[in-house]
Parts: C-alpha cells; sequence; structure tokens
C-alpha cells in the first residue's frame, strides 16, 4: 500500500470510505483540516469518513540504488553535475544583470546630462529675455529720445568722475581723523527716546536723511515718498512714484531718489519730479549713492544692477548677475559695488569695468549691506538674522560675527567707522568697533523697534522708524 498523497508506504495507514483511497493518517488529517475535501477526487471529507487499517510493521527498504559503493558514487556525480550546471546557470544570470544594470545606469546618467543641459538653457533663456524686455521699451528721463541702456562700460566722462573720486578719497580716509563733536561711547551710553512722531508712514520700511540731518526721506507702500521734517515735526513734501510700493528712497544731495516695486526709479528735486527711470523688467529692490554725490545705482529682482547718471539724468550702465538681488550699497571710494542676492551670496562687482571682482558666502538672502567708512569692513545680514556677518575686504574673510540677540531688519555704520547701528522689531542696539583694542563692544541696547535705521549729524542722534510708521529720535538727555 501507499499514501495517495506522498507515493510512501504509510506507518500509520488509513482508508477513504467514499473513494476507498489510502493515505497516511497525519497528511490525510492535515489536508482535511485546511481544505475539507479528499485531495484525490475533491468530494466532502471529514475524519470520520476515515478508517483505519490494521498492518504490520514493517522497516522501510532503502532504494535499491544506494546499496553498493558504485551505485553511491554515480549518485554523487549526478549530484556534482546538477551542482556545477547550476552554477553555470546563475554566473550567466549574474552578467546579465550586471549589464542590465549598467544600462540602467548609463541611461540615467545621460538623462541626468539632459536635464542639467535643459535647465542650463532655459536659465540662459529667462536671463536674455529678461535682457530683452528692459531693452524693449525704455522710458525717456523726462520725455525726450528713448533711453539705450550701455551693458558694456562707462562712458568716458563718468569714468573720469569716478576715478578722481577714488583716488582723492582712497589717499585721506584711512588717516581721517575724528571731527570734534562727535558723539562718544559715553555719549551714546545715554542716548533715550526724546521724541516721537504720529503713525505717518505705516508700512514703510526705508529711511535716509539728508546731509543737514532734518529732512527724513521714507518710503510707503501706497505709492509714495514723504519728506517728514524732524525740526517741524510734519511732512513737508510728498513724492508720487505712480502705482507700486516704494522699496527704498535715498537723498542724493538735495535730490531725492525713489525706487518702487514696479521697477520705475523716479528722481525729485524740491518735490518736482526731473527724472524717471524705467531699466528694470521688475521689481526694483534697493538704492545706493555712489560718493561722487551724482551716480545712483539700484538693483532688482531681474538679476541687474543699474547706474544711473543724474547730472544728464539717463541710466548709464546695466550689469547683470545671476541671481536676484535685494541689497546694494557702494563702497567709500566708489570703486566697488556690493550687491546682495537671494542665492546667499555678497556679489562685489568693479565699478568701472562691471566685472564680477569676488563672491562672499552667506547662509540665506542678503538683506543688508553696508562699508565701514575706512573702505576696510563690510558688514551684512541675511533676512531673519539675529547676527551680523563682519567681512575684511583685504583678505575678503570674514572675520566677525556679532550675535544681537534680535532680528535684524537694518544697519547703518557711521561716518567714523566705530559704530554699527542695528534696527529690528525688538529694538535696536549700537555695536562699537576699538581700532586700538581691535575688540567689539556694544554701548547701547534699546527697547525701540525699528524696520529703519539712520545717524543724525555727528552722531549725537539716532532716528528709527518702526512698523506703525512712526520715527523716534533717540538722543543725549543731557
Amino acid at each position: 500500500m501507499l499514501c495517495a498523497i506522498s507515493g510512501e508506504a504509510p506507518q500509520v495507514p488509513v482508508a477513504s470510505r467514499k473513494s476507498g483511497n489510502v493515505f497516511e493518517k497525519r497528511l490525510i488529517e492535515a489536508y482535511i483540516a485546511e481544505n475539507g475535501k479528499d485531495p484525490v477526487t475533491g468530494e466532502e471529507l471529514s475524519t470520520d469518513d476515515l478508517v483505519e487499517l490494521k498492518t504490520p510493521r514493517i522497516v522501510r527498504p532503502r532504494p535499491p540504488t544506494l546499496t553498493s559503493i558504485p551505485s553511491l558514487l554515480s549518485v554523487f556525480q549526478e549530484e556534482w553535475d546538477a551542482l556545477a550546471l547550476e552554477t553555470y546557470q546563475l554566473r550567466q544570470t549574474l552578467q546579465q544583470t550586471r549589464q542590465e544594470l549598467s544600462t540602467a545606469l548609463y541611461q540615467h546618467d545621460a538623462a541626468v546630462r539632459v536635464i542639467a543641459r535643459l535647465t542650463k538653457e532655459r536659465d540662459e533663456a529667462r536671463d536674455a529675455l529678461s535682457k530683452v524686455s528692459v531693452g524693449a521699451a525704455p522710458r525717456a528721463p523726462t520725455g525726450g529720445d528713448a533711453m539705450q541702456v550701455d551693458t558694456t562700460g562707462l562712458p568716458d566722462a563718468v569714468l573720469a568722475r569716478v576715478e578722481s573720486t577714488q583716488a582723492a578719497l582712497s589717499k585721506t580716509r584711512r588717516k581721517r581723523p575724528i571731527p570734534e563733536g562727535w558723539a562718544t561711547s559715553e555719549d551714546i551710553q545715554g542716548y533715550q527716546p526724546s521724541e516721537s512722531s504720529e503713525a505717518l508712514f505705516p508700512g514703510g520700511k526705508s529711511l535716509s536723511l539728508n546731509a543737514a540731518g532734518d529732512l527724513a526721506l521714507i518710503g510707503g507702500v501706497d505709492g509714495t515718498a514723504s519728506v517728514y521734517s524732524l525740526s517741524e515735526k510734519r511732512v513737508v513734501q510728498t513724492l508720487n512714484v505712480g502705482g507700486g510700493k516704494v522699496t527704498d528712497a535715498v537723498w542724493v544731495g538735495d535730490k531725492a531718489v525713489v525706487a518702487s516695486s514696479t521697477g520705475v526709479v523716479k528722481v525729485f528735486e524740491n518735490g518736482t519730479e526731473t527724472a524717471s527711470f524705467q531699466s528694470h523688467a521688475g521689481e526694483a529692490t534697493a538704492l545706493a549713492v555712489h560718493a561722487t554725490g551724482d551716480i545712483v545705482a539700484s538693483v532688482g529682482v531681474d538679476k541687474s544692477y543699474v547706474l544711473y547718471d543724474l547730472t544728464t539724468s539717463s541710466a548709464i550702465t546695466q550689469i547683470f548677475s545671476d541671481s536676484t538681488l535685494i541689497s546694494v550699497k557702494f563702497h567709500p571710494d566708489g570703486h566697488l559695488l556690493a550687491a546682495g542676492g537671494t542665492d546667499g551670496q555678497i556679489k562685489i562687482f568693479d565699478v568701472k569695468s562691471g566685472a564680477a571682482a569676488a563672491s562672499y558666502p552667506m547662509s540665506g538672502p542678503v538683506k543688508c549691506l553696508f562699508f565701514s567708512e575706512n573702505g576696510t569692513f563690510l558688514a551684512a545680514v541675511t533676512e531673519n538674522s539675529t547676527t551680523i556677518s563682519v567681512w575684511d575686504l583685504r583678505n575678503s574673510s570674514e572675520i566677525k560675527v556679532l550675535e544681537t540677540g534680535s532680528k535684524i531688519d537694518s544697519i547703518s555704520w557711521d561716518y567714523t567707522g566705530q559704530f554699527l547701528l542695528t534696527g529690528g522689531p525688538s529694538g535696536l542696539t549700537v555695536q562699537q568697533y576699538s581700532k586700538s583694542s581691535k575688540q567689539w563692544s556694544e554701548p547701547l541696547r534699546s527697547a525701540v523697534p525699528a524696520v529703519a535705521v539712520g545717524w543724525g549729524p555727528s552722531a549725537q542722534s539716532i532716528m528709527a522708524l518702526n512698523a506703525e510708521g512712526v520715527i523716534t529720535v533717540l538722543a543725549s538727555q543731557s
């Protein structure tokens, strides 16, 4: 008798009453428990349908093929041949898998290269499109002939002014004595809020004081800039930019230069518009004044900076970079221009040629820039940062990181290069650098909030503009 399931002689044979088939008891019981059927006929079957067969227990004989040494050797040879064949097949499969993997990796690498090339072509096309849009329909400064933007360099007359200014300032600025009557560290320690205006400029984020320190130029979100008299405590002029919020506003002598989110840069004198420029394809984000006193730079989201000559009311050059620019400042000598990008880089340009001179890495979009008056240091702040990075231009290294403990929205270095003013929503601070000890200290920390700050004449006062549009003057109470 042989088991219908295993094909071997059963140890405990049982038979099905329904089909008559013989099974090994443990095998058929396990099958019934799982399926409830006869494995041969497929009929319903239970353990009650099984009849145990009584047979004498016998010793299972060995297979006749394993009763001699020659037969065992033959079996071993067959096993070895099967193992060798299986190994050969595995090697073939491994080689085929390696080839398929190599092909897949090559295709992946080719796809990555194609994507990188297409991305580069896309960026180049966008850059070219921004240049075309800038030059397609330029506006004349005051209604004359169409303005042509030169991207190759400065005109000879402007270049001569820049070089003469650099030569004159670079000889004197490092040995320049501190002016008589300039505020000292002890004076600044006693600064307290002395007066505040009404909330006249809500949403304004830019503040610029004229040379006399009496007129504050403040940008607004309603497309206007206001000239506020600190002595009269009232707005004396309102300058209409013509749509869009004012992104920055600076004094250039007696002229007010205002940039807007529409890309327009306008020049006003005595409250009257004297020039208008539309060089940026998109928002103009920041302005800076050159040491000559008649050249202004603007930067924008179109990744470019533009230089304007106010003596001729013309745009004289436009230089493109590789990222959106959101801050800008001229070196005190006027030969370098620093622009902060959203890519976390401070880009240093040669003003005379427009060539990139250096690049300093930061941890995020560079919101604020300011050169020290001696021309040695550059202070920079990234968006939502509580620290100031101080760079040494002589060796292009970050020499100091100043922690203020609160968010910084604006910075301003005083004329002597001793005091670095910071302003933010939690208050303002003054960081002092001692040239003799080469150490930093903090003579002032005030809770007056500020989105923009500036120094008064001889650093004898501090102006702060807060988010509600209130101007607060801090000065010594003695």
